[in-house]
């Protein structure tokens, strides 16, 4: 197994997304894999462990080599995870739910003026007819 390209030397493979690399330069080496560092890893990479760990099937004995981390860290990870499963899908619901609720409340307001304009132009036809009537046309 070749170990990983350090950071800033090549593109690092990291990636959620097949086909998409992540070169994450923005962090300083020291501070990617030193314990003592206040956040050891970012969401980003516990993200990146846990899909190569449980979709692309990488042995957890070869992450733990390569990010230098100990296998239950990558279980409680894990844990984690498929405890806060369900609010990935309740903010998708949420979304959509007041995408929807913002179109019923714009095809209401829509309604109201078409209403009103719908008013108005009755308004001016008995206007018309009035007018007319006055001065002999109909």
């Amino acid at each position: 197994m070749q170990p990983a390209p350090a950071l800033g030397q090549g593109r690092c493979f990291l990636s959620l997304n097949p086909g998409v690399t992540l070169e994450p330069s923005f962090i300083p080496s020291a501070t990617l894999f030193n314990r003592s560092a206040p956040h050891f890893l970012t969401g980003v990479y516990k993200a990146t462990i846990l899909k190569r760990y449980l979709v692309d099937k990488v042995p957890i004995s070869d992450l733990c080599d390569e990010y230098g981390i100990k296998p239950n860290q990558i279980y409680a990870w894990q844990k984690i995870l498929f405890d806060h499963a369900e609010t990935a899908f309740q903010q998708a619901a949420g979304r959509a739910a007041s995408k929807a609720s913002a179109q019923d409340d714009k095809i209401a307001r829509l309604e109201n003026k078409l209403q009103q304009k719908n008013e108005v132009i009755a308004e001016l036809m008995e206007e018309n007819v009035r007018a007319k009537k006055s001065i002999g046309e109909l």
